[in-house]
């Protein structure tokens, strides 16, 4: 069955530079690539109870430079890359991000979500868009992959995967995760970063699980202890010059302590890999 990825675009250079990186990175897949536009209405409000319907002239307008967009956006991809295994759906709709996203995903049967991001803003403090974030968030029924705006593909060398080894390990979690790994022969290091750095019978049990799931993949366990959660990942990634950052999304685990705006403003974190959430 073809891999169904879903792209929101807001027709930017960041939407398209995450497109790109998901052609490249799954161009040895058949995939059905869906992009989204959730366009706006300068009369409609959260404030306004009377929401346009199709039909209205405004609504119809809108809908139609939406749908403009699209046609730019297939005539760029043509100049990109020609590739018979993947094929392209558009999706022109009035509605809030996140209800659009849960939405399309459910009715397409969605596999992943690709999305641009502009990095760290210096006035909020932030490591991604708000949007992104909230949808690495909230979507919790396939992986989110955000990719930075300055990031341009080339075959992954290195997925860095944090984890505590607090939970147990299934493998459906980590199917995304592995499925790249032979795609494009990545290595996998798996990070344990903690001011204890001895493990409990816990821990350790499921440090073997996982090293039993990744099997003869390419990868190898690494430890840094007594260092800020957020400081050590960084450090690790710019250290090695990794691709990406994998790590599963359990009840906001990395969330709470990499993506809160108190760290990011402390350290002034700035995301330079793409960031795969796993759920």
């Amino acid at each position: 069955m073809d891999k169904r990825i879903l792209i929101p675009t807001d027709f930017s250079k960041n939407a398209l530079n995450a497109t790109r990186y998901a052609l490249d990175l799954y161009s040895k897949l058949n995939c059905e690539f869906y992009f989204l536009n959730v366009f706006k209405l300068d009369s409609y409000s959260t404030d306004n109870l009377f929401i346009p319907e199709p039909g209205s002239g405004e609504y119809e307008a809108a809908k139609a430079k939406s749908e403009e967009g699209f046609v730019k956006l297939l005539d760029i991809l043509k100049l990109h890359l020609d590739n018979p295994k993947h094929s392209y759906h558009t999706i022109s709709t009035f509605n809030f991000l996140s209800d659009a996203l849960k939405q399309t995903i459910a009715e397409k049967d969605i596999d992943l979500v690709v999305m641009g991001t502009q990095g760290a803003t210096k006035s909020q403090g932030i490591i991604f868009g708000s949007n992104t974030v909230n949808t690495m968030e909230k979507i919790r029924e396939c992986p989110v992959l955000a990719v930075p705006e300055d990031v341009r593909f080339s075959s992954p060398k290195e997925i860095v995967f944090p984890t505590d080894y607090k939970s147990v390990f299934k493998r459906k979690e980590l199917n995304y995760l592995v499925e790249i790994s032979k795609m494009h022969d990545t290595a996998i290091r798996v990070l344990y970063i903690s001011k204890n750095a001895e493990l409990s019978d816990e821990q350790m049990n499921n440090q073997k699980l996982l090293r039993d799931i990744l099997g003869n993949l390419n990868h190898s366990f690494h430890t840094l202890s007594k260092k800020d959660v957020s400081y050590g990942l960084t450090g690790f990634v710019e250290s090695r010059d990794s691709d990406m950052i994998a790590f599963i999304n359990r009840k906001h685990f990395f969330f709470s302590s990499i993506f809160s705006k108190p760290l990011v403003k402390e350290i002034g974190y700035d995301a330079t890999v793409p960031i795969l959430a796993l759920h």
